[in-house]
């Protein structure tokens, strides 16, 4: 079951009016309520997770019981790379010493979201280990924080610090939070099937065949908002969804291609992601609080890993890479924390020194988005040298006079708006005060995804 399905459109209004207006209030004379009310969320998420197979629930239940047993780290790791990565190396080490890669190869299917909610046990394993928190004994309370069905399948990773609490006092329906909640799912649902959908049909086009360079140039531009789009949509949802519970979830994106340099991009994207290795991988190898060589072998590391954990393609190996080598001048002359706040703040507009560096940053980003989205190594370098290609400069305007720019820019110029907020739609009223020219833009918004979305797409990060 995905967010932009006709399942989930009725999932949710169902989970959400059961769980509030019918079996709350069955529950509240019970002196078990908050093991019944986090027992209906976890019945509620391994049916949205077996939607897709019910034998993933097996995996993810096994996954969910070695981490709370505690002390079973290493397992959570092997299941990981059983499921995502045995298959590349036993590929590799063919190729490496002329074998015949088929007989070795196990073919498993990756589970969806495997990589999200096994880092999401890790935290917990790794803060009992550190003891940063108690081992819980409410196994209910835990598999529901495991499973929680709105980011279980593509984040944000959370942390058991910040979650698991959620799940151990009962939650009490609050008006304010869920339709600031209606609100962010509204605007993740714009974001996933107006602007990443429509992007996707000219990007599928790009990286699919032969092209122009002027083409090749439109598909790496709208990939890059097309997985922003997608991704950060997804998170919107997620979040939002969570809010209509009662939980909160901690932010992924603080509009990242508003950055001024790559460090910025980092602090503002994925950010459950970047600050888990932060936490538990860069810290413990002495973050930034070290020499310069080793600062820079810590973050090559960090971004060797992300890349890795991406999925077994070397293409995200070399994406990984490629940022932390971007990182390096900012390392050397010790600005890689320059910017820390929001761009313009109090202002409409940039400075034509904010910018150019923003500009810059989304253009470094676009190069690493291409690596990203190519299939292979020689499939980058061959993309590239289209990119380059006389007839790229000459056929430049095309990308503004696509029609798909139109929704891009419209997210662009809300998120500008409020990019105080925690969101695109959140504090909205301090752009457009009339309440009802709010309520007419909402439904402008929900007009767009009904009816000028674009293809069906899954979510890009399902597959990792």
């Amino acid at each position: 079951m995905i967010f932009n399905s006709i399942q989930f459109a009725l999932f949710l209004p169902l989970v959400f009016l059961l769980y509030w207006f019918v079996f709350d209030k069955w529950i509240a004379k019970s002196k078990h309520q908050l093991r019944l009310q986090n027992a209906f969320v976890l019945v509620a998420s391994y049916v949205f997770y077996g939607w897709w197979d019910w034998r993933f629930l097996i995996l993810i239940a096994f996954t969910s019981l070695c981490s709370y047993l505690s002390g079973i780290l290493m397992r959570n790791i092997a299941i990981l790379g059983l499921f995502k990565y045995y298959d590349f190396f036993a590929t590799e080490f063919a190729r490496l010493f002329g074998l015949e890669g088929d007989k070795l190869l196990l073919h498993l299917i990756l589970p969806v979201g495997i990589s999200f909610y096994t880092f999401q046990a890790l935290s917990y394993s790794i803060d009992i280990y550190r003891q940063k928190m108690q081992p819980t004994r409410d196994a209910v309370a835990f598999f529901a924080y495991i499973a929680f069905f709105p980011q279980l399948v593509a984040g944000p990773i959370e942390r058991a610090t910040n979650l698991l609490p959620q799940f151990q006092r009962r939650r009490e329906f609050d008006y304010q939070t869920a339709l600031d909640g209606a609100r962010q799912i509204l605007w993740g649902l714009f974001k996933k099937m107006v602007v990443a959908d429509t992007c996707a049909t000219y990007v599928d086009m790009a990286f699919g065949a032969p092209a122009a360079g002027s083409v090749k140039l439109m598909g790496a531009v709208f990939f890059t908002f097309q997985i922003y789009g997608d991704f950060s949509g997804y998170s919107d949802i997620a979040i939002g969804t969570a809010k209509l519970f009662g939980i909160k979830l901690m932010r992924n994106f603080a509009n990242p291609y508003f950055s001024r340099d790559i460090a910025e991009f980092w602090r503002r994207w994925h950010i459950s992601l970047t600050t888990w290795f932060r936490d538990y991988i860069y810290i413990p190898l002495g973050g930034s609080r070290t020499t310069k060589f080793k600062v820079i072998r810590n973050t090559f590391i960090i971004f060797l890993v992300s890349g890795f954990w991406h999925g077994a393609n070397w293409t995200f190996i070399a994406w990984g890479l490629y940022h932390a080598a971007l990182f390096m001048p900012l390392i050397l002359l010790g600005k890689n924390r320059k910017y820390t706040d929001v761009v313009a703040t109090g202002r409409w507009l940039p400075s034509v020194k904010e910018l150019g560096q923003m500009l810059l940053t989304f253009m470094l980003a676009v190069i690493g988005w291409v690596i990203f989205r190519a299939t292979g190594i020689p499939s980058a370098i061959g993309y590239f040298k289209s990119m380059l290609s006389l007839e790229t400069l000459t056929g430049f305007y095309k990308i503004f006079c696509e029609w798909t720019m139109l929704p891009v820019g419209i997210m662009l110029l809300v998120e500008w708006l409020n990019r105080q907020g925690e969101h695109g739609l959140q504090g909205f009223d301090r752009v457009v005060r009339s309440r009802w020219a709010r309520y007419f833009l909402y439904a402008l918004a929900f007009v767009a995804v009904i009816f000028f979305r674009g293809d069906y797409a899954e979510f890009i990060y399902f597959q990792f």
